[in-house]
């Protein structure tokens, strides 16, 4: 049959597409234009403005061998991979068993301790008082000042909650009629069901704490500690990038140039990672978030 669109529909249409095509420019742009003068030659870097669509001059990795052997990269990365593991991990630990107990209908008082967790989306205690909270349960210079008091997103636990609130409760009646424990149905009933709904809050969790900067620069004044993106910060604000564009490396002339072609390195380098892992998730992302968010 054949699919007959009016004119409206059509100009409707060809609009979508354009205010698609453009978001897809605007945020491709800068990473492509980032990418191109990463792998160029850092004086045409230095010299040239605008777009970069293709490397300008001769291939250029010298940029990212400075930045991979510079000792705070790598050790960024290793706690920024430490970050996001453990504080993944522990975040689904604590937060699936909390937003199955919240979905039953059974449970008592469901109603105010639900507005009770919403009220803390609106109404914080503010900076300081969280300060002193970290700083009185002796978590400051530790890495766990940075997983344990983020351990739980409101809004993740929200739309999960949602997702399991989907599950037919005559499924989970009939697992524990054969006798199966809690634990069980959670983990063979439950996220096997909603595992749309807890990839993506993976995937939230994961970024959240991959892209974390704030509060370890708070919490944490050792450099061994920080993560990858309070490295970057440290790179492109304060422009510290004397340890990777040293005279004895990259010769007088070409410091300032290689100080610029650093930073594009250090950019790409941070966010590979992230852009590595979403595909794998991907086809979660939107029926998951959909899910999550309009089940009742």
């Amino acid at each position: 049959m054949l699919n007959i669109r009016t004119k409206g529909e059509l100009i409707f249409a060809v609009f979508n597409y354009f205010i698609m095509l453009t978001l897809c420019v605007a945020t491709l742009y800068p990473l492509w234009h980032i990418a191109m003068a990463s792998i160029s030659d850092p004086v045409m870097v230095i010299s040239q403005r605008g777009f970069f669509l293709l490397p300008i001059g001769d291939i250029n990795l010298k940029g990212y061998q400075l930045v991979l052997e510079n000792p705070n990269i790598s050790t960024g990365f290793l706690n920024s991979i430490f970050y996001v593991a453990v504080g993944t991990v522990l975040s689904m630990v604590v937060t699936i068993p909390s937003a199955y107990v919240l979905s039953r209908k059974g449970l008592f008082w469901n109603r105010p301790i639900m507005l009770m967790i919403v009220f803390t989306m609106y109404f914080q205690g503010g900076l300081i008082p969280f300060y002193i909270m970290v700083r009185n349960m002796g978590l400051l210079e530790s890495r766990w000042a940075i997983v344990l008091p983020l351990l739980v997103n409101t809004w993740n636990l929200i739309i999960l909650r949602t997702s399991f609130a989907g599950v037919p409760e005559s499924l989970i009646e009939s697992a524990h009629i054969d006798g199966a424990s809690i634990l069980r149905v959670i983990w063979q009933i439950v996220i096997p069901v909603s595992r749309a709904t807890v990839a993506v809050i993976v995937l939230f969790y994961a970024v959240r704490f991959w892209n974390e900067w704030f509060f370890p620069s708070i919490f944490l004044t050792n450099r061994r500690l920080w993560p990858i993106q309070l490295v970057l910060r440290d790179i492109l604000i304060r422009n510290d990038t004397s340890s990777m564009t040293q005279v004895s490396v990259v010769g007088q002339m070409g410091q300032e140039a290689y100080r610029m072609l650093v930073k594009y390195c250090t950019i790409i380098v941070a966010t590979v990672p992230i852009l590595v892992i979403y595909p794998f998730v991907q086809k979660y992302f939107v029926s998951g978030i959909m899910i999550g968010s309009l089940k009742e």
